[in-house]
C-alpha cells in the first residue's frame, strides 16, 4: 500500500474571548451559566477573593477550542481538538505547516519532534504551544487511521482489555454512582487562606458522600493546583478516615519536592496524584522519580499521542499507574491499549452532573459515553478516532498560508 502525503493543514478556533461565550467543545471549561464546572472551586487564584467564586471571573475560558484538520492527497482528512483557540490557529498556520505539509501520512513521529524541537525556544514547559502541538498529533494520528482503515487503538498494537471502565468527575459523585461508575472525583472549595475551616468543610463534603454512595464506592478529591504541601498533608489526614482513594493536584505543577513529602506524610493507603497540567515528557519523568501514584497527562496538552504512549512506558517502568486526565475518544484508544490503565476518567459537562453529555459536545459528532460506567471496545472500531467535526459550530479560520 502507497501511502499519500499530507497536502495541507488547516487550523479554526471557535469559544474563547474573542467568540461566544459557553461554546464549549475541545475548551470543556467554556460552559454557560450555572454548570458545576465554574462554582466555587478551588483554584491558586481562590486567594483573591475577587476571582474566588467562578473560575471564568479570572479567565479559564479564555482560549477556546482549536480544531486542527489535516488534508491528505488523496482527499481524507483527519482532525482533532483541544485548548489553544485562535492563539493556537496563528501557531499552525505561520510555524507549524512548514513541518507536517509534504510529509507521509505515517511521519507522525517525525513531525512531532520536529514540532516540539523548532518551538523549544518559545514553549516553555507546556501550555498553549504544547496544547496546539498535541492538536496536531492526534489530528495526524486521526488520519492515519483513516487512510488505512483502522481504529488508532489498532494503530498502537491493539486492546489489552475488552472494555474500559471509568470513574466520574463532577459535583455529585452519588449520582455517577447510580450510573454505573466505579468511583467519583470532586473539586475542593477551599485553600491555604480559609485555613482550618476550609479543611473541615470538603472534609465534611467527603463525608457526606461517604454516606451517600456506601463504603465500597471510589471518592476523590480533586485539588486544582490549590494548595501548598502542609495544607494538602493536613486535608488528606482530615479525609481518611472516609477512605479516600487519592487526592490529586494539591501542588503546582513543578512542585516536585512538594510532592515527593506529601506522598512520604500521606496517610496509608491514600494515592497521591498529579500530571494534568504537565507539558513535556521530562516533566513527567521527574513526577514519577518522586515516588507519585498515578500519573494523569492530558493527552490534549501534553505532547499528544505521541507524548502519552512514551509517558505510559515511564509509568509502567516504576510500576506506576498512567490515567490520563478526560479527554474522550483522544485517550480511550490510548488506554485500553495500556496494561498499567485499568480504569480512565470521564468528565461530567451536564451542569448539574445529572445526564450523560459528551465531554467535547457541540464540536465532535459520535463521540460516545460510557454505559453503566463503561465502553465497550467495539465502540472504538471505526477508522482513526471514530468522530466527525462539527462544522456546524461556529468555526473561524482566523489565519492562513
Amino acid at each position: 500500500m502507497t501511502l499519500p502525503k499530507i497536502k495541507q493543514v488547516r487550523a479554526w478556533f471557535t469559544g474563547g474571548a474573542t467568540a461566544e461565550k459557553g461554546a464549549g467543545g475541545g475548551d470543556y471549561h467554556d460552559q454557560g451559566a450555572n454548570h458545576w464546572i465554574d462554582d466555587h472551586i478551588a483554584t491558586p487564584m481562590s486567594k483573591y477573593r475577587d476571582y474566588e467564586q467562578s473560575r471564568q471571573s479570572f479567565g479559564i475560558n479564555v482560549l477556546g477550542t482549536l480544531i486542527v484538520e489535516v488534508e491528505a492527497e488523496n482527499g481524507q482528512t483527519g482532525f482533532a481538538v483541544s485548548t489553544a483557540g485562535e492563539m493556537g490557529c496563528f501557531i499552525v498556520e505561520k510555524h507549524l505547516n512548514r513541518f507536517i505539509e509534504g510529509k507521509c501520512v505515517s511521519d507522525i513521529k517525525l513531525i512531532h519532534d520536529q514540532m516540539l524541537n523548532a518551538t523549544l525556544y518559545y514553549s516553555g514547559s507546556g501550555g498553549l504551544v504544547m496544547n496546539t502541538i498535541s492538536c496536531v498529533d492526534l489530528a495526524l494520528w486521526d488520519l492515519f487511521g483513516k487512510v488505512v482503515g483502522l481504529p488508532v487503538y489498532k494503530l498502537l498494537g491493539g486492546a489489552v482489555r475488552d472494555e474500559i471502565q471509568f470513574y466520574a468527575t463532577g459535583a455529585r459523585p452519588d449520582l455517577a454512582k447510580e450510573m454505573g461508575f466505579i468511583g467519583g472525583k470532586m473539586p475542593t472549595h477551599w485553600g491555604p487562606h480559609d485555613g482550618d475551616a476550609g479543611i473541615r468543610k470538603d472534609a465534611a463534603m467527603v463525608a457526606d458522600m461517604r454516606e451517600k454512595c456506601g463504603e465500597d464506592f471510589w471518592l476523590m478529591l480533586d485539588c486544582w493546583m490549590s494548595q501548598d504541601v502542609n495544607y494538602a498533608i493536613k486535608l488528606a489526614h482530615a479525609c481518611a478516615p472516609y477512605n479516600l482513594k487519592w487526592i490529586e493536584e494539591c501542588l503546582p505543577p513543578q512542585q516536585y519536592e512538594g510532592y515527593r513529602e506529601l506522598k512520604h506524610n500521606a496517610p496509608a493507603g491514600m494515592m497521591v496524584t498529579s500530571g494534568e497540567h504537565h507539558g513535556t515528557l521530562q516533566s513527567f519523568r521527574t513526577l514519577s522519580e518522586n515516588g507519585i501514584d498515578i500519573m494523569q497527562p492530558d493527552v490534549g496538552w501534553c505532547g499528544g499521542l505521541t507524548t502519552l504512549v512514551e509517558i505510559a512506558a515511564i509509568a509502567k517502568s516504576r510500576g506506576q499507574l498512567v490515567v490520563p486526565h478526560g479527554s474522550s475518544v483522544y485517550s480511550h484508544h490510548a488506554v485500553i491499549t495500556f496494561t498499567n490503565t485499568p480504569f480512565s476518567e470521564f468528565l461530567m459537562t451536564s451542569p448539574d452532573c445529572s445526564t450523560m453529555r459528551p465531554q467535547f459536545d457541540p464540536i465532535l459528532l459520535n463521540e460516545p459515553v460510557p454505559v453503566n460506567g463503561r465502553i465497550h471496545k467495539s465502540v472504538l472500531d471505526k477508522p482513526g478516532f471514530g468522530v466527525e467535526l462539527n462544522r456546524d459550530c461556529n468555526l473561524k479560520r482566523p489565519y492562513s498560508h
